[in-house]
């Protein structure tokens, strides 16, 4: 049975780390988190969420993933926003949801260095 997750996983190509730290630590305000040491040598970063992690994994012959997507909820609308203008400051492209798609929902979407799609929500 099922009772939880643990993590989720982001691919991304060789090379990754200094982008993912910068994207996902310095943008995102995630908090990194160090790799098991027989794993660091695999490359990529871990971030906590919550309670949960968000890994970046790296794949060689990497492809981006533009519909399947980590979904990150934010504190408050309010704190969405000022996320979405950080991002769009930095030269990022956020498009917004249709609102009435999930009613009560305000949500985007940003794709991350290597083009995954990222859903931000709140």
């Amino acid at each position: 049975m099922i009772v939880d997750l643990d993590h989720v996983q982001v691919a991304a190509p060789p090379g990754c780390e200094v982008e993912a730290r910068r994207f996902y630590g310095q943008l995102l305000g995630l908090e990194e988190v160090d790799k098991p040491p027989r794993l660091a040598h695999r490359g990529g970063a871990w971030f906590r969420v919550g309670p949960r992690e968000l890994h970046i994994g790296v794949t060689p012959g990497f492809t981006p993933a533009t519909k399947a997507h980590p979904a990150l909820r934010a504190a408050s609308r309010e704190s969405l926003a000022r996320l979405v203008a950080r991002l769009e400051g930095h030269g990022l492209e956020v498009a917004w949801a249709d609102p009435d798609e999930i009613p009560g929902v305000e949500r985007c979407f940003v794709d991350d260095p290597w083009g995954n799609r990222i859903e931000l929500l709140a």
